[in-house]
């Protein structure tokens, strides 16, 4: 259960950034002349969109991350993640604009933000779920983050549940950001921002020690023997299947 744990806490304190990247949309929700039931429920089926496309992202990228560790490379990938993480909180933002990726980016950025335009124009309570599915396709360095580590679990049950878990830990915030606004003013939601890249960070060290299999319970465990003889029989079946 630590991995959901980790989980809810990369939702929790990754809040602070979603406050300012997904905060524009929350606080755009037309709720303010609904009544307060109404309100919740409105807010609650938004938010309840968005989990439901993390999960969806947890259920495809740990089918992935389940693949590689039947073939014995879940640990070299925890590594991998990790190092990769690192790497793009420390690239320069220049190198990043050069490469010519945020440009096609924006193309599809813009496309998806028509489509939740189109949303705002209906009423229902269809329409807030569909924000919330939509946002959840939004780009976000935050929710790649923790694709990264529902991957790493090795499993696709443990993969949705890792996601759906960060979506939770989401909850709290943008579920206040949309029912009291007032309560986020920029200044607010800049030093909040400035939590995040410690909170990415963190979650990259994880990965690496826990790729580096150092015995260290919940940090860095070590591998179970029923998972290396999973392994070594996938292998046994497969070197079979070649010769036959």
């Amino acid at each position: 259960m630590s991995f959901i744990l980790a989980a809810i806490s990369l939702g929790f304190l990754g809040s602070f950034h979603c406050i300012g990247m997904c905060g524009p949309i929350a606080l755009a929700l037309p709720v303010h002349n609904k009544t307060k039931l109404e309100k919740f429920t409105a807010i609650l089926t938004y938010n309840f969109g968005r989990i439901l496309t993390y999960s969806i992202f947890g259920l495809v990228f740990g089918a992935i991350g389940q693949s590689l560790a039947l073939f014995g490379y879940q640990q070299k990938l925890s590594i991998l993640l990790g190092l990769l993480i690192l790497t793009g909180l420390l690239m320069p933002k220049k190198i990043i604009n050069r490469s010519g990726l945020l440009s096609k980016v924006y193309t599809g950025l813009n496309k998806l933000k028509n489509k939740i335009a189109e949303q705002f124009q209906k009423s229902g309570i269809r329409s807030f779920f569909s924000i919330g599915l939509l946002n959840g396709l939004l780009p976000c360095g935050l929710v790649y983050i923790a694709i990264a580590g529902s991957v790493a679990t090795g499993s696709i049950l443990k993969s949705m549940a890792f996601m759906a878990a960060f979506g939770l830990g989401t909850l709290p915030f943008m579920f206040a950001i949309s029912s009291a606004s007032y309560l986020f003013g920029s200044k607010a939601r800049s030093t909040m921002r400035k939590a995040v890249p410690v909170m990415v960070g963190i979650m990259a060290v994880l990965l690496i020690l826990r790729g580096l299999n150092l015995g260290i319970s919940y940090i860095s465990p070590k591998i179970s023997e029923e998972n290396a003889v999973v392994t070594n029989a996938c292998h046994k079946s497969i070197e079979c299947c070649h010769k036959k």
